[in-house]
């Protein structure tokens, strides 16, 4: 079936996008007056992307690649990320994070056995990782980038105060279906740009076992829904999906809405 939704979704022009990225990025550089930016690097498409534009943008010299594994983090991601780092030029530091997380479990108690506890520990992983990124940032006079984009933010699908901390998203306004397209556009190698989703948070940590479809499925879904503006039966229609996922797509969106926005207070803070 015809899905109309990825058609369009899919027609973004890269080399436009590319651009608007790059002037993006040493703009919001230039006016904060800062020396460069620091990002983490997984091995992944889209902190790979995140990084390619960055060097793009300031130059490699400029980008600092921190990759933070654990001890489950495959090998391959972690060569993965060095190749990257190393072939656009950038600084990289590795960091394990292991010790680091240990201790604050050790502090409250936490339970690896215990399936309760598993989402705050992974949530501990994701938070010590901006942790060391904001450390390198304000010691060495850098902006930390994020990596998210728009699919991962529309849904919640991040940590709050952890993948979410960050100065600048270049490429939160591009769906994963787009960020991958951008990936073979800029050079990158096909194992990165094709690589399946996984935030690695837990040993076996997979997108596809947490969300309701690959992002093959839910880009047109979110495209229809916030771009199109669209009504959820029209979206199931054009994109040939279920409408009871289109609803839990909206649902886990409007779920996921404080994550999206400053903190509540009593009174607008100008």
């Amino acid at each position: 079936m015809r899905n109309v939704l990825m058609e369009e979704l899919s027609g973004i022009d890269l080399r436009s996008a590319e651009s608007e990225i790059v002037a993006f990025i040493r703009e919001v550089v230039r006016a904060s007056g800062a020396e460069g930016v620091v990002l983490g690097l997984s091995g992944g498409v889209d902190s790979g992307v995140a990084a390619a534009l960055c060097a793009k943008s300031l130059g490699g010299d400029r980008v600092l690649s921190l990759i933070m594994p654990t001890y489950f983090t495959p090998r391959s991601d972690l060569e993965d990320a060095e190749v990257l780092a190393d072939g656009l030029g950038t600084k990289r530091r590795t960091i394990g994070i292991d010790a680091i997380c240990d201790r604050i479990y050790e502090s409250v108690g936490a339970n690896h056995s215990n399936p309760a506890h598993r989402i705050p520990m992974a949530n501990v992983r994701a938070r010590a990782r901006m942790v060391l990124l904001y450390y390198f940032a304000n010691s060495e006079n850098r902006l930390v980038v994020g990596t998210g984009d728009r699919s991962e933010i529309l849904l919640g699908y991040f940590t709050k105060y952890g993948d979410g901390g960050a100065d600048l998203l270049p490429i939160a306004h591009l769906y994963k279906t787009q960020v991958r397209m951008m990936a073979a556009h800029l050079g990158l190698p096909s194992r990165i740009a094709e690589k399946e989703a996984s935030p690695q948070l837990y040993p076996g940590h997979r997108a596809i076992d947490e969300l309701p479809l690959g992002y093959d499925g839910l880009d047109p879904i979110l495209y229809g829904l916030f771009d199109r503006r669209l009504g959820p039966e029209e979206v199931a229609e054009l994109s040939g999906t279920p409408l009871e996922i289109v609803k839990e797509v909206l649902r886990r969106h409007s779920a996921s809405h404080h994550k999206r926005r400053l903190p509540l207070t009593v009174r607008p803070i100008d």
